[in-house]
Formats: C-alpha cells, structure tokens, sequence
C-alpha cells in the first residue's frame, strides 16, 4: 500500500469521527470557541499563540495522528522478502518493537507524559529508518511534529511536516494529495503564529486554490452515479477545505481583519452544516465563533441571535463544550448593556467549566463576571451622580 494510500484512509478514519482538527494531540477539549476578549487583545501582529491562546476552536481533520487502528495494521505488514530466516526474524523484531515503540508513545500523550512520548518517537524513527519502512516514517514524524508543535517548539515542528511531506512526495504521493494539503495546512498556520505573513498567506492560499480545483472535478459530470469511495473522498475533501476557512479565519481574526475572517467563518459554517449537520459539535463552535466576530464588528444583536442559536442546539445535543458557549453568550450580552443577564450565564458557565475541570474556561469566565461587576459599579456611580 502506498504511503498516501495509507494517510488516507487515516484521514478518512478521523473524518468520520469529525473530533481531532488542529493538532491531533492536543488538548481532548481542542474544541473550544474562539475567546472575545482575546480577540479584542490583538495587535495588528500576529502573536506567537493561536487567537484563543494555548488551545483552538475547532475539530476538523488531521492526517498525522489518531487513526491508530488504520496504521497499526499498514505498520504490522511485513516489508522484508529475504530468504535468510535470521534477516526475516531481525526486521520482524524491529517492526514489532517499533509498533509498541508508538502504540507507548499515543498512551503516554493521553496521560499528558510528552518528554515520554517524544523520546517513544525518536525511537521509533530510527528503527522506521533502519527497516526503510517509509510508511512509518511519515506517520512518526508527523507525530513528532505535532508534539513539538504543542510544546511551542514550533521550529522543530516545521522542519520535521517538511521531513514527512518530503517523504511522502519522494514516495509518489501527489502535490495535491489531501495529506499533502493538511500538512501544508499546519505549516501555514506555523508561519503565521511565527509572524512570517508572506508565508502563512502563501500557504493558506495553496490549500485553498488546491482544495478547489480538486471539487470543482468532483462537480464534472461522470455518466453515473459516484462510488462510495468516489463520494468518500469529494467529502473528505470538502471537510478539509472548512479546515482551511476555519485556520485561516482565526489567523485573519488575530490579525483584526474581521470582515474577511467573518466571510471564512461564514464558509466554514456552510460546509459544515451540509456536511454534518446542525446540531453537529464542529457546527455550533463554528456558530460561537462567527457570532464572536459579528460582536467584534458591532453586530450585535446578529451576533446574539446566533450565539444563542448554538447554546440551543448544545444543551439539546450534549455539547461537550456547553459552557464555552455559554461564555461567549454572556460576553455579547455584556457588550450589549444586558448586565443581569450575562451575570447568570457567566455563573452558569462557570460551574460548568469547573465540572469539566477546565481551568482554561474558568480563568477565561472569571475574567467576564468581573467585567461585568465593574461595569455595574461604573452605572451604579452615574446613577448617583445624576441623581444628585
């Protein structure tokens, strides 16, 4: 099977979960709603985190990680044709070896041990290297990026997409293969939390134009109905195409370009609902999101109308994240003067973070409820001064 075979059916493993987009380990809650008040901080640079800080609002695709059940077994396959029974039974140990090497290295991510999970890697690939397994190659260093990516050591990050992609076009994987795209995808977002415009803007625009020409061949005509894996693969990469419209807004966001981050949102919004669905998790923090810069703009009742909207559909759908929206519910209704409001939905949220012990939300939502107590004294001292 080919390496971008092999990617593939990873990335259309995690489609089907729809629950990993941004970086595959990060935090299990990378689903979080893009932060008002974070926004607001903004330079007109682009700072060295993402908008809402250490984590990003929404979950769309990955190709890296994740799909463990898909590549344990492309790993397992045996490479070695040799005669000799000593030769055959060395490269079986160091396949075996190197398998549990990074199933080690997925439960020490999940236990948040990433010095463990790292030194797991950089085992593994030396024994990828020395089986010449390019397959596990590429899947190990998209890894490693990842983990480098979560510990800020985004140099790291970037060569090593560039060692997997590099990999994988070596092996004949296409420019324009989805698992080139996402990689090219994560760099992009790289060069923007590095501040390097041209190259973030670059690279956006590559995913972009790519992920389009790709659908538009979708839209031809065939003479029959599309196969199954014809129609998996117009979804997967339309799905990817919302992931570049959602990284791409929130880079447009810190960069307090809200008009044409609204517009990717808006996209991102779209292809989602058609896609998934409305009461879909990925849906709703699209709607939290777009409801934010709407509020960023002055929209306010727009902004409101859709927050709300999406806090519905999370309390009857069992969003994980309820409280997050709830948050940014209580923000708009704080910039609209809703004081009494925003009070019961920052302190429902509140407690609501803290059951998820979400420490993140709860500083987030602290900050909000003394917002609003200062905004309530700041009224209560007009009122008096008018009054006497």
């Amino acid at each position: 099977m080919a390496a971008s075979g092999v990617l593939r059916a990873v990335l259309r493993q995690t489609l089907s979960r729809f629950g990993s987009f941004r970086w595959s380990l990060r935090h299990p809650r990378a689903a979080h709603s893009l932060s008002i008040n974070t926004v607001r901080s903004q330079s007109n640079a682009v700072t060295s985190q993402p908008v809402e800080g250490s984590r990003c609002s929404a979950c769309w695709v990955t190709v890296s990680g994740g799909g463990g059940g898909v590549l344990w077994a492309a790993l397992a396959f045996s490479l070695f044709g040799s005669s000799e029974e000593d030769k055959r039974d060395e490269a079986q140990r160091k396949e075996d070896e190197m398998i549990l090497l990074l199933k080690k290295a997925k439960l020490s991510v999940h236990r948040g041990q990433l010095q463990a999970a790292s030194g797991f890697l950089h085992q593994a690939v030396v024994l990828a290297h020395q089986t010449h397994n390019n397959q596990a190659i590429i899947y190990t260093y998209s890894l490693m990026a990842n983990l480098a990516y979560v510990q800020g050591q985004l140099d790291s990050a970037e060569k090593l997409f560039k060692a997997a992609m590099s990999f994988m076009l070596a092996g004949g994987t296409p420019q324009d293969d989805n698992a080139v795209i996402e990689m090219s995808l994560k760099l992009a977002t790289i060069y923007a939390e590095q501040n390097k415009a041209e190259l973030a803007e670059h690279g956006f625009r590559f995913c972009m134009e790519s992920l389009e020409v790709k659908l538009e061949k979708h839209k031809e005509p065939l003479g029959e109905e599309p196969t199954e894996e014809q129609e998996a693969l117009r979804k997967e990469t339309r799905l990817l195409l919302g992931l570049c419209l959602d990284s791409r807004a929130r880079y447009r966001a810190s960069t307090l370009h809200l008009k044409q981050a609204g517009q990717d949102y808006q996209d991102a919004l779209n292809i989602c609902c058609q896609e998934q669905g409305e009461t879909h998790p990925q849906t709703l923090v699209l709607m939290s999101d777009l409801a934010t810069i709407l509020d960023l703009q002055g929209h306010h009742d727009d902004a409101l109308a859709l927050v709300r909207r999406a806090v519905e559909l999370s309390r009857s759908a069992g969003h994980p994240d309820l409280h997050v929206l709830l948050g940014n519910m209580a923000g708009i209704l704080l910039h609209t003067g809703r004081l009494d409001d925003s009070l019961r939905f920052y302190q429902e949220a509140l407690g609501l973070a803290r059951q998820a012990a979400d420490q993140e939300a709860v500083d987030r939502i602290q900050e909000g409820l003394k917002e609003v107590k200062e905004r309530r004294r700041q009224e209560e001292e007009e009122a008096a001064a008018t009054a006497q």
